[in-house]
């Protein structure tokens, strides 16, 4: 079984989005850092309230999907559909803009640490007009396995086997097939999980250093670079010296083009036209 070996590094940058949020974003900073489906990472992380207070306002989307993984904190979702949900520290809202969707999402704290991060999943093009849809998902509907190596993973969307036994993350059954996974691995502690070869990867230290796949000489993924991975059928990650904690995204690559203006991604300039006339004329939902 052939193991990912670190391909490229994306270092993050410092980059400001909604109303004024201070943020890092890793995937997304061009068209030429995405990895397929995968366009945008961005991680939220400060003690300021000034950093964070502003939120994001309502604002539009469609053609993909926007996840939501809120490490500390609290922040309230509304949009149009008349969803509202509180995204508190552990919880996740994935929304599917399809062919649109305007939401708003506000912290719901004056002070203290916010740490999160927004992940834009793409959706194919016969998907890209679909309804919108909304999912909140509380912290006890999340698996976590333990470990044997030491550490845990947190189980957002797709399947993982761990010595032989088999958990399943509340999304399933997307097109993309995405496995969205948060694991803490304690001080040189090895992370090894099988993945289907045809899927694109990355990995996303937010604490920590890592090691990754088994070359005697690789250099190390740093903590706020989106590291990523070769094809293979097996990704292996072993912490630092001081542990870390990283997301793990991997999902199979559309394959199409890819058109994006601000919050609307779709396969081709008109398309972006339309919605962006859509949107003017109150018809983009």
């Amino acid at each position: 079984m052939s193991t990912r070996s670190l391909q490229r590094i994306i270092r993050s940058i410092p980059a400001s989005d909604g109303a004024g949020v201070k943020l890092r974003r890793s995937l997304g900073q061009s068209p030429f850092q995405r990895v397929d489906p995968f366009l945008m990472l961005d991680e939220m992380s400060s003690d300021n309230p000034d950093d964070y207070m502003a939120g994001f306002p309502s604002h539009p989307h469609r053609g993909f999907e926007t996840v939501t993984y809120l490490l500390e904190g609290h922040m309230l979702h509304q949009d149009h559909l008349g969803n509202k949900g509180d995204l508190k520290s552990g919880g996740v809202q994935w929304m599917t803009a399809g062919r649109g969707i305007i939401h708003s999402e506000m912290p719901q704290q004056e002070n203290g640490r916010l740490h999160g991060f927004q992940l834009w999943i793409n959706l194919p093009a016969v998907e890209k007009m679909k309804p919108a849809a909304y999912r909140d998902i509380q912290p006890d509907e999340i698996p976590h396995v333990t470990l044997a190596t030491g550490g845990t993973a947190k189980l957002i969307a797709g399947a993982l086997e761990i010595e032989g036994k088999v958990a399943h993350g509340p999304m399933q059954g997307l097109s993309t097939d995405p496995l969205f996974i948060d694991v803490r691995l304690s001080a040189g502690s090895l992370f090894s999980l099988p993945v289907p070869a045809t899927h694109s990867a990355f990995l996303y230290p937010y604490q920590g250093e890592l090691a990754v796949g088994d070359s005697t000489a690789k250099l190390p993924l740093l903590a706020h670079e989106a590291g990523v991975l070769s094809r293979g059928e097996r990704i292996e990650a072993r912490a630092g010296s001081d542990g870390a904690g990283f997301l793990l995204l991997a999902a199979r690559p559309l394959g199409e083009a890819v058109v994006q203006h601000g919050p609307f991604v779709m396969n081709t300039r008109e398309e972006i036209e339309q919605a962006i006339r859509d949107y003017e004329n109150g018809e983009l939902v």
